[in-house]
């Protein structure tokens, strides 16, 4: 079988005749699916709904006795703190626990440093012009959208499936002063599902930076967030705090993590994790931030997901609901697509997302062609800096919420669209 890159004009022509066909009834169905977000499913929200129910009204203190209903306890109960020291195997006393959002605690972690820098900095990073941040690519869209709306220039480095491509990495932040940090998502990255290997790990904490204030966001977004029982399938890192504290660099990361993925997503809790000096600092702001977080909803979890054990027993449930819908994208992009030559893809074990890699300057067409279908894809670009992919290749597929019905018959919509557009750019070369 020849990929469409091996076939004549005439062949080309007569390929686009049938996908036409294809498309125009796909067409006619008058479609609305919606796979442009990574959001649990209702089915998946469901599995927590028992956690408010857990609460004694009548008893709302924590362990320590603090009263959950009142002022204080700014960085998080005790039995909160545990939790995510066992999910992150991190020392309770270094983690922070805050509201549902984790994006939030990046947002003001790097809010604090431009206000006031950071333990090493000579002066508040707002001073410091022409402000550079690190981005690896495909990568996460809010994250890009925090760096470049606080200032920062954004420089985008390949991710490779061992993680950041480091030779580039190294170089860039051994050079320049400028560049203050970089972000990562390390298990199951968003939206190639990559991992990254200990070997990246531990040059991520061990390189030279020409700024002695360089910072590491490492969003472990995904660290429980596995789609198979097997641990022979299942992503692991090693403690990135103790790496960098091995190698001489222990404030270079800040790590967080959240529980929206596991409870419910808009009423979860989120934590932050530093080593002492950074934890200490950071914590003396936001004690005048916040009198405290909402510890009801942190109790409430604490009742659902006292430890790690639990937490697991959870998300086999969610892995559950989740495995049929990534095995049914992948199924349809393997019959549609497979041998084409004009597409490839990554079938991650855990988190959110399948990253596709068309053909060159067709990702746009692509997305354009499906909405017409009444099929709604994350625009191209989005999972670059500044939505600018310069190679208009990269699409990101979200099969969380949808049911596997509807993905069957999206993921089929966007394989034909993805085709037509390819035959129609090669047929224009």
């Amino acid at each position: 079988m020849k990929t469409y890159l091996e076939l004549s004009k005439a062949e080309l022509q007569d390929t686009l005749k049938i996908l036409e066909m294809r498309y125009n009834e796909l067409k006619s169905r008058n479609l609305a699916l919606d796979m442009t977000r990574g959001k649990p499913s209702p089915d998946q929200l469901s599995i927590a709904n028992e956690m408010p129910g857990l609460l004694d009204l009548d008893n709302l203190k924590a362990e320590d006795g603090a009263d959950c209903r009142n002022y204080g306890v700014p960085y998080g109960l005790t039995e909160s703190r545990k939790l995510f020291s066992e999910i992150l195997d991190v020392d309770a006393s270094l983690i922070t626990v805050g509201n549902n959002s984790s994006l939030q605690l990046m947002y003001d972690t790097l809010s604090r440093s431009l206000i006031f820098g950071e333990i090493e900095s000579e002066k508040p990073w707002a001073q410091i012009p022409n402000r550079k941040w690190i981005c690896p690519v495909p990568g996460y869209d809010r994250h890009f959208l925090v760096t470049e709306t606080l200032g920062f220039e954004l420089i985008a480095v390949p991710l490779n499936e061992d993680g950041p491509d480091m030779d580039m990495v190294e170089k860039l932040v051994a050079e320049d002063p400028s560049i203050l940090g970089m972000w990562a998502m390390p298990l199951y990255s968003n939206p190639d599902g990559y991992i990254y290997s200990e070997e990246v790990c531990k040059r991520l904490a061990s390189m030279k930076t020409a700024a002695p204030d360089f910072r590491i966001l490492w969003d472990n977004a995904y660290v429980v967030h596995h789609l198979y029982d097997d641990p022979a399938k299942q992503g692991t890192l090693p403690e990135i705090l103790s790496l960098c504290r091995e190698a001489g660099n222990p404030n270079r990361v800040y790590e967080f993590a959240s529980t929206s993925k596991i409870t419910f997503a808009g009423s979860g809790i989120a934590c932050m994790a530093a080593n002492e000096e950074n934890t200490t600092r950071a914590r003396k702001y936001l004690g005048v931030q916040s009198i405290g977080p909402n510890k009801i909803v942190q109790l409430m979890h604490a009742k659902y997901v006292p430890d790690l054990d639990s937490v697991k027993k959870v998300m086999k449930k969610q892995a559950k609901l989740l495995r049929p819908k990534f095995e049914m994208v992948l199924k349809i992009l393997n019959d549609e697509l497979e041998g084409s030559g004009i597409a490839r893809w990554n079938s991650p074990l855990g988190g959110y997302f399948i990253s596709v890699y068309l053909l060159n300057g067709t990702a746009k067409e692509t997305v354009r062609l499906a909405k017409e279908c009444g099929v709604a894809f994350t625009p191209a670009g989005a999972t670059y800096p500044y939505k600018k992919d310069p190679n208009d290749s990269n699409l990101r597929i979200a099969p969380s919420f949808p049911n596997v019905e509807d993905i069957e018959t999206a993921v089929t919509v966007f394989s034909v669209c993805a085709k037509l557009a390819a035959v129609r750019k090669l047929l224009e070369e």
